[in-house]
C-alpha cells in the first residue's frame, strides 16, 4: 500500500548491515526487518543518511532496498533515493516501487541556498520520480546545511501533490511543527504527515506539538513506539518518564561519526545483526566506548528491562 498523508506511528530508520569485510549482510537485513515488525513498527525507512547510502553503488543500493521491501510483510517501506543526479534517483525509485515500496524519501543537496533554489529543486525531483510515487521531504539542516522555513515547506507541499510526508529533523524545531500545524488550521496547507527524526532527541515534546510519530533510528525502537503511543493516549507523564530513562543513551548515540557504530553495536548485542561494522570510511567502537555503553544500558535497565542485555548474543552467519 502506498504511503499517504495520513501516515502515523513509528517508522524505524534502518542501518545497512555489513560483514566485517564490508560486504552487504543480507541475512542480517532479514533479521533486522523481522525485528522491526515483531516489536510493532508501522514502517521502516532504508538508505537514509544513517543507512550509509553514499557508500553503496547503484546496484548495491537497489539490492538493499529490494531486500528490505521483499522481506517486510506488514510494514510500509520507504526508500531513500537522494542522489546527485535525477537519473539515479529515478532508477532507484522505480526499482523500489516496482518491488512494493510504499514511497521514497528525498533530501536536498547541500548546494541549495535560496528559497527559490530549494522549491525549484524539489519540483524537478518530483517530476523525475513521477507523479504516482509518494515521497517524503527530508528536512535535516544540521547535516545537510539546507534551511527550510515553514513557508518553503508549505510551498513545496502545495506545489507537489505526491509529497505526503515531512521528515522533521530541524533543531530547534518545535516551533516549526507548531507553525505548520497552524497553516493547516488556517487552510493554507493541506494534510501532511509529520514524522520526527534526530535520533528521537525531542520526540516527547514533538508529539505534543502535533507530530504524527517518529521516523528515526535508535537501538530500542520499542521506546520510540511506546512514547508515540503513550503521547497519543494522553499519558504525558508516563511518556516522559520512559523517555527520560532512555535519554542518556539516545544522547550518546547522537555523537557525530561514532553514533551509528554505537547503535549497530547495541543491535549486535541484541542478536539482530551480525556485526557493528560500518563500510569504510567509517568509525569503529573502542573498548572504552563499549564500556560506557554497557554502563548506560545498565542504567536504562533500572526502568526498562528491555535494556537488560546479557553477554553479547550471536547473530553470526
Amino acid at each position: 500500500m502506498n504511503l499517504t498523508a495520513d501516515a502515523k506511528g513509528t517508522f524505524a530508520i534502518a542501518p545497512t548491515p555489513f560483514h566485517d569485510d564490508g560486504r552487504i549482510d543480507e541475512r542480517s537485513i532479514d533479521r533486522l526487518t523481522d525485528f522491526y515488525e515483531e516489536v510493532g513498527c508501522d514502517g521502516v525507512t532504508v538508505l537514509g543518511i544513517l543507512g550509509e547510502a553514499p557508500k553503496l553503488d547503484a546496484a548495491e543500493a537497489e539490492q538493499v532496498a529490494v531486500r528490505f521491501v521483499k522481506r517486510a510483510k506488514k510494514m510500509q517501506v520507504i526508500v531513500g533515493v537522494s542522489a546527485p543526479g535525477f537519473a539515479t534517483m529515478r532508477s532507484l525509485a522505480k526499482a523500489s516501487m516496482d518491488a512494493g515500496a510504499a514511497g521514497v524519501m528525498i533530501a536536498p543537496p547541500p548546494s541549495l541556498r535560496t528559497d527559490d533554489q530549494i522549491v525549484g529543486y524539489f519540483k524537478q525531483a518530483a517530476e523525475a520520480i513521477g507523479p504516482d510515487v509518494p515521497w517524503v521531504l527530508q528536512d535535516y539542516p544540521l547535516t545537510l546545511s539546507v534551511v527550510f522555513t515553514p513557508a518553503v515547506i508549505r510551498k513545496i507541499v502545495m506545489d507537489n501533490s505526491n509529497c505526503v510526508m515531512l521528515k522533521h529533523e530541524d533543531w530547534p524545531g518545535l516551533e516549526k511543527i507548531t507553525t505548520l500545524r497552524g497553516f493547516q488550521k488556517d487552510g493554507s496547507l493541506r494534510q501532511l504527515s509529520i514524522l520526527c527524526g534526530n535520533g528521537g532527541t525531542f520526540l516527547d515534546f514533538e508529539m505534543e506539538r502535533g507530530a504524527d510519530g517518529a521516523m528515526t533510528g535508535y537501538a530500542f525502537p520499542e521506546l520510540l513506539i511506546d512514547v508515540v503511543n503513550l503521547s497519543k493516549a494522553g499519558k504525558r507523564d508516563a511518556a516522559h518518564d520512559l523517555f527520560d530513562a532512555h535519554l542518556p543513551l539516545i544522547r550518546y548515540e547522537q555523537q557525530p561519526g561514532v553514533g551509528l557504530t554505537i547503535r549497530k553495536y547495541v543491535l549486535q548485542k541484541r542478536g539482530i545483526i551480525a556485526s557493528s561494522a560500518q563500510r569504510k570510511p567509517g568509525a569503529s567502537i573502542t573498548a572504552t566506548a563499549k564500556a560506557e555503553v554497557e554502563y548506560l544500558l545498565s542504567r536504562v535497565a533500572r526502568v526498562d528491562k528491555r535494556a537488560n542485555l546479557g553477554p553479547q548474543s550471536s547473530a553470526a552467519g
